[in-house]
């Protein structure tokens, strides 16, 4: 079975060889059963970097992996990449076998593997041009038998290769253009017949490498009944190998679509990547929100990108696109980001808060970290680190106090601690009872006395006085107040304004609509929502709420009459902002508001707090097919939203669904807060242990990344099965982890060869030696360099299966005895700082670790964690040393238990783990004014 094969497609290279060994039926059938893996892999599309550095070769090496059962005889094995990269006739590069340490298995216990391993390796120089090229793999069990193809055999695709020029990479193209005074001709060689009736003006992109433009055209104003559109052919994008689009799937929520060549698209986008046969990644942004405009991208018969623009302004107006071409696609995304900040700057609204500082001139790069100037300042925890538990699929929507204590009491009673409590949708007091929800409107701020006879307060008091651990308390609500507004005849029709509203009846609108009453629900009129949420923050705050979930955000884009969507949009974003920062700091939660005027209006801007964003549609516990998709939607939507001034959020899940663990090593690598949504009862304690840690002040927190998890592979498509790679990188620049969460999405087994650069955080320029860990196996590769393309490792999924690869820099030493003597050998001793073993992003615990040799020739680490657990310290020649004479490790400056210290996995070991968790517990410390675990390690 082949890694990553959904379909077949005919053979493009050449047919097999005309000359017929000896056939061996025995040998055919071992073929048949073997897994073949490739590096580039075949069936994607891979986009080579041209080396920078001065010398360096400009070569593209392939690895080919072929695995057979060991239930047959091993085999001697040939293989060969077919290709057409150096010519238009397709070509053999003739493999040599080598090392299977050449790509090492990660994944699995030794025991249960039983496969032959052979790996076989070759270069081949890329022509000096750019271009976009094939390849496939043939193989055979020995020079008696016949070739077998991989696309035949396997049901493979051929693999893509796309590479730049060697010199004339767009950053060539700037400094020697400068854009200047032509900027139609300049776009024109990356768009054909581009439109003639809108502006284009270069820019300056704050993005080193990056050409950037501005597009911008006129709209007619809108009367008071009805909006004015604009649709027009920008252009068709030129060379296009693949692209990328981020459409509305529905009003609340976006989603990704790929496609190949011409650009084919159902829904409106507002971003559209396409990547050219050159390797250049040109990315459209679509910029709303502003002068009351909805701008979205559509497509043409003939591929055209089509921008089609709405105007709810009475005057005459102008739609705004941003677009850049850059050899790397994050450059381009940074490009547009950036200026999108400037766009819509001027209209962001004004808090009580102080404006974001001027933009850098060179922001830094995406894997670099921002750390304090002070190296000795400690982790301070937001409360979003803190493990989290929501009502919503535990419980359902009718709550009731008991049912929230009893499922703490489970909580509790399980071990589980958390640190914040969402109530979700179910307790508010609405009207209709009996009916949809959508037909329901909210009559007072107080909870529904069905479920909570004695107010709401009587609730939030019995939660903290039986539940102390508990540190903060968010309640649900709706931005309208509920999914159906404003009851007409509750108290709060009577304390407020109040304006009944038209919601579109659209089926592109989505399911809600349909269940509105004749389309019309009753809400508090802009000029009194201010004073709506004053009232309603001040009466949840005196009840012991001190935090918000904002839920249904969209409906402002719901809104039929363009008068009210004048009025609503900014009104209410820009009085649920301040209300919220005036009544709960931080601790807001903005869900299904990923509507384009929201999102340029509220969350581009960064003049406020970073506030937790839903970064997709729901997790649905009950639908199988949702959970891979689900999982590949969040990757994908927050390659945008991690440049919005928010926190991408992958919504709750449950720990004891079959998809737990899929959806938990998501939510670990993500960077984003994790909730869980248990039912009472029904837990997996081992999951969440590998999630979560205890602090030296006993509080349960997540180990986030530095860094916003996204996708790695902007252009593969979902449909292809390809194993998701979710990139995310921890700690300070340079010094910090690169994290690789790898995702089967498949119904079957997957195998991938993942090379060191795939890594965030490890570029061209960086030294040293690299070792990689896996998460589920423990198992952690030999040295690897930058730059070495044979610094591969190889892993293995079940179906429903995952893993988490870290990279470690390693820093090396030569030890010596304490006269001053070499060791004998005199070989350098490369060691590492893991983190919390057992946590699936345990790096993320490491506040800080130093590594020096001291005065007597000992090696000393200093290692600072924000959390107790099993410290791991990967040194090379571990083997080499015992912990009685070797080693004496110290907490806070006392001695541990000889016992609290081993090499994991036994002698053959390169890992040294110390249980600071059992430690720290069984020397009674306390760390006094410090959240933070202090470890002192000693080797000699």
């Amino acid at each position: 079975m082949l890694a990553d094969n959904t379909s077949t497609l005919p053979i493009r290279g050449p047919t097999p060889t005309s000359r017929q060994p000896v056939k061996s039926a025995r040998s055919d059938q071992i073929a048949m059963f073997a897994r073949v893996t490739s590096y580039p892999p075949l069936g994607q599309m891979t986009c080579v970097r041209r080396p920078q550095q001065a010398g360096a070769k400009d070569m593209l090496r392939f690895t080919v992996m072929v695995e057979s059962s060991s239930s047959f005889p091993d085999q001697d094995w040939e293989a060969q990449i077919w290709h057409n990269i150096t010519g238009p006739e397709w070509t053999a590069l003739q493999l040599q076998e080598c090392s299977t340490e050449h790509a090492s298995l990660l994944t699995g216990r030794q025991c249960d593997y039983h496969y032959h391993r052979h790996a076989f390796s070759g270069e081949i120089t890329l022509p000096s041009t750019g271009g976009h090229a094939q390849f496939t793999v043939r193989f055979r069990t020995g020079i008696d038998s016949d070739w077998q193809w991989a696309n035949q055999k396997h049901s493979v695709n051929d693999g893509e290769i796309i590479y730049c020029p060697q010199s004339s990479g767009v950053s060539v193209i700037a400094s020697a253009e400068n854009l200047g005074s032509k900027p139609r001709e300049h776009l024109g060689k990356y768009v054909d017949n581009l439109s003639d009736e809108v502006e284009i003006v270069p820019r300056s992109s704050e993005a080193p490498g990056a050409l950037l433009w501005s597009i911008t055209g006129d709209v007619a104003p809108a009367n008071e009944k009805t909006s004015s559109f604009e649709q027009l052919v920008l252009g068709t994008p030129s060379s296009t190998a693949r692209y990328l689009c981020l459409v509305r799937v529905w009003s609340p929520w976006l989603g990704p679509r790929h496609g190949r060549e011409k650009l084919q698209l159902t829904e409106d986008a507002i971003i559209c990547s396409f990547l050219r046969t050159d390797g250049l990644h040109l990315v459209f942004l679509a910029v709303s929100g502003i002068n009351d405009i909805l701008t979205v991208f559509r497509s043409g018969p003939d591929g055209e990108l089509v921008v089609n623009a709405r105007s709810d302004n009475t005057d005459p107006s102008s739609f705004h696109v941003l677009v850049a071409a850059a050899e790397d696609f994050e450059v381009a995304m940074c490009a547009v980001s950036y200026e999108a900040r400037k766009v819509v700057r001027p209209f962001a609204e004004t808090y009580d808060t102080p404006l974001e500082e001027p933009a850098p001139l060179s922001p830094p790069g995406d894997d670099v970290v921002i750390v304090e100037k002070d190296p000795t300042a400690q982790w301070l925890s937001e409360w979003f680190d803190g493990l989290t538990y929501c009502t919503w699929n535990g419980l359902g929507q009718e709550l009731t106090e008991q049912k929230i204590l009893h499922a703490l009491d489970s909580l509790k009673e399980n071990g589980i601690n958390i640190v914040n409590l969402i109530i979700d949708d179910g307790w508010q007091t609405n009207d209709n009872e009996g009916q949809s929800q959508f037909r329901r409107g909210l009559k007072r701020f107080e909870a529904h006395s069905q479920g909570f006879p004695k107010g709401l307060k009587q609730t939030v008091d019995s939660i903290r006085q039986r539940n102390p651990r508990i540190g903060h308390i968010a309640v649900w609500h709706a931005l309208l107040g509920y999914w159906g507004g404003i009851s007409p005849n509750g108290d709060l029709a009577r304390m407020f304004k109040t304006k009944q509203v038209k919601i579109k009846d659209s089926a592109a609108h989505g399911p809600i609509a349909e269940n509105l009453p004749e389309g019309e629900i009753v809400t508090i009129d802009p000029d009194d929502i201010q004073h709506f949420y004053n009232e309603f923050y001040q009466y949840l705050s005196s009840a012991g709420v001190d935090s918000i979930k904002t839920d249904c955000q969209f409906f402002l884009d719901l809104l039929e009459e363009p008068a009210d969507r004048r009025r609503f949009m900014t009104s209410y974003q820009d009085a649920w902002s301040i209300a919220s920062l005036r009544h709960f700091g931080t601790r807001s939660i903005s869900c299904g508001s990923m509507t384009p005027q929201i999102m340029f209006h509220s969350q581009m801007p960064t003049n406020k707090p970073t506030l937790p964003l839903r970064n997709s549609d729901d997790f649905f516990p009950e639908v199988p097919a949702s959970h891979p998709w689900h999982i590949f939607c969040n990757a994908h939507n927050s390659l945008f939203t991690r440049y919005l001034n928010v926190l991408p959020d992958w919504d709750m899940f449950q720990t004891s669904h079959p998809y737990a663990s899929f959806h938990a090593a998501a939510r670990c690598v993500s960077g984003g807060p994790i909730y869980i949504t248990d039912e009472p009862g029904k837990h997996d304690l081992s999951l969440l242990d590998q999630m979560t840690a205890q602090t030296v002040t006993d509080i349960t927190v997540i180990l986030r990344p530095s860094v916003i998890g996204r996708t790695i592979d902007i252009y593969h498509d979902y449909n292809e099965g390809h194993v998701l790679r979710i990139g995310s990188y921890t700690g300070w620049a340079r010094t910090g982890s690169g994290i690789l969460g790898l995702f089967n999405i498949r119904s079957d087994e997957s195998s991938s060869i993942v090379s060191l650069m795939d890594f965030p955080g490890v570029h061209e320029d960086s030294r040293g030696q690299y070792i990689v860990r896996a998460h589920t196996s423990g198992k952690v590769s030999n040295l690897l360099r930058p730059l070495t393309q044979d610094s591969l490792v190889s892993i293995v999924l079940e179906p429903k299966g995952w893993e988490i690869l870290t990279a470690y820099p390693t820093l090396s030493f030569s030890m010596k005895e304490s006269h001053g003597d070499s060791v004998p050998g005199d070989s350098l001793t490369h060691v590492a700082v893991l983190g919390l073993l057992g946590k699936m992003t345990g790096a993320s615990a490491v506040v800080s670790s130093d590594v020096s040799v001291v005065e007597n020739g000992r090696l000393r680490f200093n290692i600072s964690s924000k959390a107790l657990g099993i410290v791991g310290v990967y040194i090379s020649d571990l083997q080499e040393r015992t912990i009685v004479d070797n080693f004496m490790v110290m907490i806070l400056g006392k001695p541990v238990p000889q016992n609290m210290v081993w090499k994991e996995g036994g002698e053959g070991s390169n890992v040294l783990a110390i249980d600071i968790q059992a430690a720290w517990k069984a020397m009674k410390l306390d760390s006094g004014w410090s959240n933070e675990a202090f470890v002192q390690v000693y080797m000699s």
